[in-house]
C-alpha cells in the first residue's frame, strides 16, 4: 500500500473512531438530558440548564459532528470537536488527581490526541470526505 493510502485509511479510521465517541455523548444528551444537565453543572460549573436548552444543544452538536465525520468545512468541524474534547478532557482535572479511583477518565488523552492530529492533517483527511479540494483549509 503506497504511504498516501495508508495515510488517508488512518485519517479515515481516526475520524470515524472520534465520531463514534462524539456521537454517542450526543445521544446521550438527548436520552438523558439531565445526565447532560449535571455533568455541565459538575465539570463546567454550568448549573440550570433545562431539558430544551440542552436538546437544543444536542442538536447543534449532532450537525456539527455529523459534518465531521462527512469531512465537511474541515478547520471548523476539526477544529469544533478538537475544541469540545480538549475542555472535556482539562475539565475533568479533578479525576486525574485520584486516577485509579477514576481510571477511564484517561481514555480521553488518547482521544485528544486524535483530535489534535486529525486538525492538524485535516487537509490530508481526503477519504469519504464531502469536499471541495482545498477547502479543508
Amino acid at each position: 500500500m503506497l504511504p498516501n493510502t495508508r495515510l488517508t485509511w488512518s485519517l479515515l479510521l481516526l475520524r470515524l473512531g472520534v465520531f463514534v465517541v462524539m456521537f454517542m455523548w450526543t445521544i446521550d444528551k438527548f436520552v438523558n438530558p439531565g445526565h447532560a444537565a449535571r455533568i455541565l453543572d459538575k465539570f463546567y460549573g454550568l448549573s440550570g440548564f433545562g431539558t430544551e436548552i440542552v436538546y437544543v444543544l444536542a442538536a447543534v452538536e449532532m450537525v456539527l459532528i455529523l459534518a465531521f465525520v462527512a469531512g465537511m468545512w474541515k478547520r471548523w468541524t476539526y477544529g469544533f470537536v478538537l475544541v469540545l474534547h480538549g475542555l472535556s478532557t482539562f475539565s475533568a482535572y479533578k479525576q486525574y488527581l485520584d486516577p485509579f479511583a477514576h481510571l477511564l477518565f484517561f481514555a480521553a488523552w488518547p482521544m485528544l490526541a486524535a483530535c489534535f492530529a486529525l486538525y492538524l492533517l485535516r487537509d490530508l483527511d481526503t477519504r469519504w470526505t464531502i469536499t471541495r479540494s482545498g477547502s479543508g483549509r
